[in-house]
């Protein structure tokens, strides 16, 4: 078994505006897959970070 070591990720608050209904998006797919708003967002950049096409 692998030993368990906890370690912190850096993180900082930032503000974003989103139009109302691509909030009301956001929180109806983040409600479905029951995570926090917060969360998909994050793996929503990750993603999209992980798979633009970069010339």
């Amino acid at each position: 078994m692998n030993e368990f070591k906890p370690t912190k990720q850096e993180k900082t608050v930032i503000s974003i505006r989103l139009d109302v209904e691509t909030l009301k998006q956001v929180d109806e797919l983040s409600g479905s897959v029951d995570i926090s708003r917060n969360e998909f967002i994050v793996q929503c950049i990750e993603y999209a970070l992980k798979n633009i096409n970069q010339k």
